[in-house]
């Protein structure tokens, strides 16, 4: 597999279950976001527009992905959300297409536009890695089985000045009539987040 069809097969609305673990306070914040995952066409206008913005050839992209959120997080302020969206653009190595450049209009961490690196792992998880200004990404997506309703994502975001943070996430697809209770996760899956809700990724 390589990154693109991890788009196509990650297209439609996915409920996220997070768990937030900011290092430096020793605490973890929870929280929950509606995601909306659009594949996008090597063609479309919107996948040109960020290559022209990256100085890259809009003829050696192999697609993208249009990603709406909103949610809340533990530790908002009364009336605070999280409401957005940005595009992601695959530009594939030429000699290995399971690895290359992600363009973003605007960042995980950082607001502006950002281009990183991805790979695909050896278990078909897309792994992405972003330097910013200020600080670095590094996130891992995976499909938890073969009817891609659960999605697992990690991530660690190191800033300059050691205020660095780590998330688990479970993402649960909500837009097939066999998933109506958005809330209804496997077991096993369940009891990782219990216990990564108490427990920081680095076992604290």
């Amino acid at each position: 597999m390589d990154a693109m069809e991890f788009f196509q097969r990650s297209a439609g609305k996915w409920r996220s279950q997070r768990s937030t673990h900011h290092l430096a306070f020793r605490r973890a914040e929870l929280g929950e976001l509606e995601i909306t995952v659009s594949a996008l066409t090597p063609d479309d206008p919107r996948v040109q527009e960020i290559c022209t913005m990256h100085e890259v050839d809009g003829q050696l992209a192999a697609g993208g992905a249009l990603v709406q959120w909103h949610g809340t997080m533990g530790w908002d302020r009364e009336g605070e959300g999280h409401e957005d969206s940005t595009v992601m653009v695959i530009v594939p190595d030429v000699d290995n297409p399971r690895k290359g450049k992600l363009l973003r209009e605007k960042g995980y961490a950082e607001i502006v536009p950002v281009a990183g690196q991805y790979e695909m792992d050896d278990e078909d998880g897309l792994n992405l890695i972003t330097e910013y200004e200020t600080m670095s990404a590094i996130e891992r997506f995976s499909f938890a089985d073969d009817s891609d309703s659960i999605r697992l994502r990690t991530s660690t975001v190191k800033r300059f000045g050691g205020f660095n943070t780590a998330s688990f996430c479970i993402e649960t697809r909500i837009d097939s009539p066999a998933e109506t209770n958005a809330t209804a996760l496997p077991e096993a899956l369940k009891a990782s987040w219990e216990k990564e809700s108490a427990v920081s990724l680095l076992g604290w």
